[in-house]
């Protein structure tokens, strides 16, 4: 199932982000703030996520597009983190990537603080460092909603 939430308009509901810490594969804490003042497009995922793989190919495409404007950020759910680092190589997935380990209290999990009920979930923060859009499922038209909220 394909759920899209945006909010583009003016009279729009959005939430504030909320700050996180987690690895990425060199072992470097990166939190969202030190993204802020950024577009960031956060991507939870997972390798054992069929349509997350799936669409690897068209973020990748996208990424080249619009790296320079964009972070894009993986988040990885429910990999141990050999798995993770291996999907990493296998996947040569050049943005921003983070894991959380699995074995986290679910109720402190970056996945919870977001309300993540699907994967991939992928989800647009502004430079304010709030979220505009969360679309739940692999849709093609996620990035046309990212190109009209980055113009």
């Amino acid at each position: 199932m394909l759920t899209v939430i945006a909010a583009m308009g003016a009279n729009a509901q959005v939430k504030k982000a909320p700050n996180f810490t987690l690895p990425d594969a060199q072992g470097k804490m990166v939190s969202l703030n030190s993204l802020r003042g950024n577009w960031v497009v956060l991507d939870f995922w997972g390798s054992w996520c069929g349509w997350c793989i799936k669409g690897i190919p068209q973020m990748k495409e996208n990424y080249a597009e619009l790296g320079s404007k964009v972070k894009f950020v993986g988040i990885a759910f429910g990999d141990d983190k050999q798995t993770w680092l291996g999907a990493l190589k296998k996947y040569q997935l050049p943005w921003i990537n983070l894991w959380e380990n699995p074995e986290i209290d679910r109720k402190n999990s970056v996945v919870t603080l977001y309300g993540v009920s699907g994967f991939p979930t992928k989800m647009i923060i502004n430079p304010d460092g709030y979220i505009v859009n969360t679309t739940v499922g692999e849709d093609p038209e996620f990035y046309e909603i990212l190109k009209a909220l980055i113009k």
